[in-house]
């Protein structure tokens, strides 16, 4: 799929005089495919090439930029934020060793500080001098990361997804569902965490009927869902997260933003599903700590809100960002 230098070239000038709102870095970006209404390619980073999509070119609207959670996901099953590409640039990108991106061998790259960069190279390459970043589940922990890290110029608001910001928290508000099934489900995850085999088919249905509740409610799953979970990158998941749900023996295992979500000096929306693994109560704390902030509890939803209530997920979205620009 890759084009020839002098076709990149042509594709490239083009896009300056086309679409200001998104300018691409010629000794960053190498493009792909090329539309109207739609580009894709890949950024050289400083630790190896990562895949990225934009769709919409309006170029009166500043960009939003996705970053998708796991850790180990993939951009897709952000396909339903594909709707606010009518109104502004929509950036999707998949993080080095996830998706389209390569995937090295060296662990050591796969850490919330070298994501942190990676962010601030995504940016650089693409020309985003202004831009929104909606980050999901631990995607949006790397953003709220990213902003107090880096204290970036040029980024306008935060879209804090059923966020990470706090790892015991989080594993906390786990244990706390899981106490709520029945006997069976909990014994059969209190097994596999103490032997530390989790392939046994009593632990397989345990979690099944753990992420109907609290992953995603809809029945059956969409094959967005299916085909994105497919595509999880595990090697990236056990060595930020750990083997399972309700335990963190990874990176992220002291990752923890609470004390310093005061310092977000930019709009935050928080948002979540009423049976969000990213518990309601637990949204409220952090919005609670943020200053000019919102949260938005979507019912009757879990983790992946934005597909089970894309319609209600995607109008919030366009609000929020509506006075924005």
């Amino acid at each position: 799929m890759i084009l020839l230098f002098m076709s990149f070239l042509f594709v490239f000038a083009a896009l300056c005089i086309t679409t200001p709102a998104v300018e691409y870095d010629p000794s960053w970006v190498n493009i792909t495919e090329a539309g109207k209404d739609m580009d894709e390619g890949y950024i050289t980073t400083s630790s190896g090439r990562v895949w990225f999509k934009i769709a919409g070119k309006n170029r009166n609207k500043t960009p939003l930029l996705l970053i998708h959670g796991g850790p180990g996901a993939a951009h897709d099953y952000f396909e339903p934020l594909l709707a606010l590409s009518d109104e502004r640039p929509v950036i999707f990108y998949d993080q080095l060793g996830c998706g389209n991106s390569d995937k090295p061998d060296d662990m050591s790259q796969y850490s919330v500080e070298s994501y942190v960069k990676e962010v601030g190279e995504v940016r650089s390459a693409l020309g985003l001098s202004e831009v929104h970043i909606l980050g999901q589940s631990w995607g949006g922990g790397l953003a709220a990361a990213y902003y107090l890290y880096e204290k970036p110029d040029g980024l306008k608001s935060l879209i804090l997804s059923s966020p990470l910001l706090d790892t015991g928290r989080w594993i906390s508000d786990q244990k706390s569902y899981l106490s709520e099934m029945p006997e069976d489900i909990q014994e059969s995850v209190r097994i596999a965490e103490e032997s530390g085999v989790y392939d046994s088919e009593e632990y397989q249905n345990a979690m099944s009927e753990y992420y109907s509740l609290h992953l995603c409610r809809l029945t059956p799953w969409p094959p967005l869902v299916v085909e994105s979970l497919g595509k999880l990158s595990i090697p990236v998941y056990i060595h930020m997260w750990g083997p399972s749900e309700f335990t963190c023996t990874g990176t992220l295992q002291s990752f923890n933003l609470t004390a310093d979500l005061s310092e977000i000096g930019v709009p935050v929306l928080f948002v979540c599903g009423e049976y969000d693994e990213a518990a309601p109560s637990s949204i409220r704390y952090f919005a609670d700590l943020t200053e000019n902030s919102e949260t938005l509890v979507l019912e009757d939803a879990s983790h992946l809100n934005h597909i089970e209530k894309a319609d209600e997920y995607v109008k919030a979205v366009r609000e929020f960002l509506k006075n924005l620009n």
